[in-house]
């Protein structure tokens, strides 16, 4: 389903992803691992087509399509979807409308809304301005909301469980495990999920654990296995290790 080949991201000037290869088929999930400024959400954002992170190398093939040029707009329509980790306050623009206007992307009409708004905990949020005075789980599980609406076929999301305590954290990973189809033996959709501390993957499986280090894989593996090294030993031991079984 997503194909990154050789792929090299600069910000500002700044080469930040080196030669990064990822293979994700139809129906996994990924989780992504790495610490702050190794190029996970620089990641994510070049295969959405944020502009501000220029592709200088490598491609990104989504479908069997080519979408290292396209504008973020049509990968979507391609059926690409990303919750961000720190998404803009918009005055003036009411939830209700957005999640129409996602809603309408995948053909949902407005029971489904107020269906996956009650399930989300999001209905007393709807007439209002969009993040403004939301609290940080709320303003994940509207992020996650505006994703159920729009169906895409594969999820990118930006730390998912940064900023969220316990009762929200299980809201949050129910409706991805939903999203991502985690519960069905024959799954259609994909996704990739960055996580720090890996709290998300008790409620949301995934097929394999990525560690990416200084803008490159350095690892791949059982993701709870690599979530449990990186705790005992770190990035660097749990790096080391994975070259060692490499041998």
């Amino acid at each position: 389903m997503l194909r990154i080949v050789n792929l090299s991201v600069e910000v500002e000037g700044k080469r930040i992803l080196h030669n990064v290869n990822l293979y994700i088929k139809k129906g996994e999930t990924f989780a992504l691992f790495g610490p702050n400024g190794s190029g996970k959400s620089t990641l994510l954002n070049a295969i959405l087509g944020n502009p501000a992170y220029k592709v200088v190398g490598g491609r990104i093939i989504f479908k069997k399509v080519d979408i290292t040029n396209m504008p973020s707009d049509q990968r979507v329509k391609l059926g690409l979807g990303m919750s961000f980790q720190n998404p803009p306050k918009i005055n003036g623009v009411k939830l209700i409308d957005i999640l129409r206007h996602c809603a309408k992307l995948s053909g949902l009409g407005e029971e489904r809304i107020m269906e996956l708004a009650e399930k989300l905990r999001m209905k007393e949020h709807l007439n209002r301005s969009i993040n403004v005075g939301f609290s940080g789980g709320e303003v994940k599980r509207s992020e996650i909301l505006q994703l159920l609406l729009m169906n895409p076929d594969f999820v990118l999301l930006d730390e998912p469980d940064s900023g969220v305590d316990l009762e929200n954290i299980a809201i949050v990973g129910s409706a991805i495990r939903d999203l991502l189809e985690r519960d069905k033996e024959e799954r259609e959709k994909g996704g990739l999920i960055i996580t720090h501390q890996g709290h998300i993957l008790d409620y949301v499986t995934a097929d394999y654990g990525v560690i990416l280090y200084k803008g490159r894989v350095a690892c791949v593996g059982d993701p709870k296995d690599i979530i449990s090294q990186i705790r005992k030993n770190g990035y660097e031991g749990c790096i080391a290790r994975c070259l060692k079984d490499m041998e």
